[in-house]
């Protein structure tokens, strides 16, 4: 997080608020699946597989669709390296959108996948050399890095490439539970919300990827 200046750690901040909505919703909507989380669907499909095997073609679609998202994110970001922030974001909104459609019209699965896609496509936008440098949408590497942060100034060393990270988790903790909050309004209010919330990423991405850093 260190390495980037204050509006694309901002980005980074947004980014991960919108996929702690989005997760949320997800978690709600398809009744405890996710849709940027995928240890937690892959141990879902393992347990499905073992017990009832039908049940596991869901968490195994929703993988298949965020690596999808990861896959064509990441091409596009080799595409249009040093300027791809703003396109994939664009993207994101645009897959936000379409899993609102589908929700709109019954499909809860449709939902699911669509939103993956997206949120694999967002995975792609803090990248360098073709190597992801802030994971936006799983935290289990924010909180290691939080933790040896922690440890870090426990015992007076450096902690400079710690920073940021508690902060990323927190955002998209926060996200989540605004987004557990907005369902209980209305199931179709956070598809609504998070397509807004990334298209004004989009903008914002616009400007910052205009600026060197």
């Amino acid at each position: 997080m260190q390495r980037y200046d204050p509006g694309r750690q901002a980005l980074a901040l947004g980014i991960a608020f919108l996929a702690g909505m989005v997760d949320a919703s997800g978690f709600l909507t398809g009744g405890g699946y996710f849709t940027s989380f995928m240890s937690g669907n892959t141990t879902r499909m393992a347990v499905h597989l073992a017990r009832e095997p039908l049940l596991a073609l869901l968490p195994l679609a929703i993988i298949a669709a965020f690596v999808l998202g990861v896959a064509l994110g990441a091409m596009l970001a080799w595409r249009w390296s040093g300027r791809h922030k703003a396109p994939l974001l664009g993207l994101v909104a645009t897959g936000l959108a379409l899993a609102f459609l589908a929700l709109a019209a019954g499909s809860a699965p449709g939902y699911l996948c669509l939103s993956a896609v997206a949120m694999g496509i967002a995975n792609n936008v803090f990248t360098r050399d073709g190597q992801v440098t802030v994971g936006v949408t799983y935290m289990t590497g924010a909180l290691v890095r939080f933790g040896q942060g922690l440890a870090a100034r426990i015992g007076g060393r450096d902690r400079e490439a710690s920073r940021g990270y508690g902060r990323l988790w927190l955002a998209l903790a926060a996200g989540a539970t605004c987004g557990a909050l907005l369902h209980g309004t209305g199931r179709l209010v956070v598809p609504v919300v998070v397509t807004a919330l990334a298209a004004a990423l989009f903008v914002a991405a616009m400007a910052i990827q205009r600026r060197p850093g």
